[in-house]
């Protein structure tokens, strides 16, 4: 039926019941309410109510400066103060009143297009907001799904490429069926003056961003934001729900769970599940999806954009970290361990970074940014390793007790055993071309973090150690 016909529309019904002979109670606006709105990874809690209601959404748009990576800040312009914006969750047939307001200190007007819209500019012909003031429009939720919503105001894509882009759901009537666990994540890209962890307040780049020639693809608005303390959690034997939106401005996602495989796939953020056993989905500019899988067996795993460059060296990695006991029916771990080097096996090199005479700030701030570009992948952001494949750094006695062993590692790379407080490791590790002052900046980061007492190491140090090779 089109959608000019349907008789389900709770505006149809409170204003035609009484002029048509259709049974409208099921579907009649009923009271008010306010939406719950929440900050990524977090999203607001089902919704239990079988009828549709007015929901007051209030959003605030600001402009901040904030964290891109370590040592790396950027002048985010956000919806609710963070990137990506606040997860909006209503119900089908809903009536959502729309609040927007533009905090007096932004620079910018700005305005909001929801997909979730059926209407001019979806939102943005009527929500044109001027630093210090707001605007309010209404719209029925006719379509359930999962929505992207961003800025829609001149240049788009600089508004987009800056941080203002959300997700907004509308539930199916019926709902969606319950899981254990709920998290919102979202890709995008950055496009700034400097390259890749180049230090200090980096501005959007309107040239690189025309090319879709992106320096930063992250989740969640940093590099690192589903990491660490900030990683997602679940228990063996729950299931999880992970609705994943793409604010672009440009890139396709190529959306993949390391060490999963999703049961479920709402492709292109609609309500039907339209695949099962998914390894990697992919998520348009602009668009959605929502994955479900259930845990069965504990550990790390680790979220990416599959087009894996844009993981290990522009940042899309995340990570959900499962407790719980292991079942070596479903996997056993490593069960045994060997030495294999075939002809042509050695020590690769990692490019250089920088010019070999670059200037380098304070080591402790260069060696953490350094770190996050080359090292923590493999070594992880807190420094813990993962065992039976990379040592760990923090309180490591094969460092601690000759310092200079990191120093050796890092330019000339180390093959072979090592034991690392009393555990074997067995690996390649590639040499990194750094120059002197780099490499002693992330020796020095490495061998005094994470609780970590070493000595400083300078670029004397690093030079004399390329010459004793």
């Amino acid at each position: 039926m089109s959608a000019l016909l349907r008789p389900s529309l709770p505006i149809l019904c409170l204003v035609s019941a009484s002029l048509v002979n259709l049974n409208c109670a099921p579907n009649t606006i009923q009271g008010e309410e306010k939406a719950v709105l929440t900050a990524a990874p977090n999203v607001p809690p089902p919704l239990t109510r079988d009828y549709p209601t007015k929901v007051i959404v209030e959003l605030e748009t600001v402009e901040k400066k904030g964290r891109l990576s370590d040592g790396v800040e950027y002048e985010f312009w956000t919806f609710g103060g963070d990137v990506p914006g606040s997860f909006i969750r209503v119900r089908e047939g809903d009536l959502v009143e729309f609040h927007l307001n533009n905090h007096p200190t932004s620079k910018m007007p700005h305005n909001i297009d929801l997909h979730a819209v059926t209407g001019p500019g979806g939102g943005a012909a009527a929500s044109f907001t001027a630093p210090g003031t707001g605007t309010t429009f209404s719209f029925t939720a006719l379509n359930p799904g999962l929505f992207v919503y961003h800025c829609a105001t001149a240049p788009v894509g600089m508004h987009i490429s800056n941080g203002m882009y959300g997700l907004i759901l509308v539930e199916p009537k019926e709902g969606l069926p319950a899981v254990d666990r709920e998290y919102y994540v979202m890709q995008s890209e950055f496009y700034t003056r400097g390259d890749y962890g180049d230090p200090g307040l980096q501005p959007f780049d309107m040239g690189k961003a025309i090319e879709e020639d992106a320096d930063y693809v992250v989740f969640n608005g940093a590099v690192g934001a589903l990491a660490g303390e900030h990683a997602l959690a679940a228990n063996v034997g729950e299931t999880v729900r992970l609705f994943v939106g793409n604010g672009g401005p440009n890139l396709i996602s190529s959306f993949h769970v390391i060490g999963e495989i999703f049961d479920n796939v709402y492709q292109e953020g609609g309500t039907l599940v339209s695949q099962h056993n998914v390894q990697t989905t992919l998520v348009p500019a602009g668009g959605a999806a929502i994955v479900e899988f259930g845990v069965d067996v504990p550990g790390n795993l680790i979220l990416v954009d599959h087009a894996i460059f844009r993981a290990f060296n522009k940042g899309a990695l995340g990570s959900l970290v499962v407790a719980g006991e292991e079942n070596e029916a479903i996997y056993s771990g490593l069960q045994e361990e060997t030495v294999y080097l075939p002809e042509g096996g050695g020590i690769q090199n990692v490019p250089l970074t920088e010019a070999p005479d670059a200037e380098i700030e304070d080591p402790m701030v260069a060696g953490a940014r350094i770190f996050t570009s080359n090292c923590a992948a493999c070594h992880q952001p807190d420094g813990q390793g993962l065992r039976g494949s990379f040592p760990p750094l923090a309180g490591s006695d094969y460092l601690l007790d000759d310092p200079f062993r990191a120093v050796n590692a890092v330019v000339h790379g180390l093959s072979g055993e090592i034991v690392v407080n009393g555990e074997t490791y067995n690996g390649v590790m590639p040499a990194v071309r750094l120059s002197d002052a780099e490499v002693a900046a992330v020796v020095t980061f490495v061998l005094n973090s994470w609780g970590n007492d070493g000595p400083e190491i300078s670029p004397m140090d690093v030079s004399k150690a390329r010459s004793e090779h």
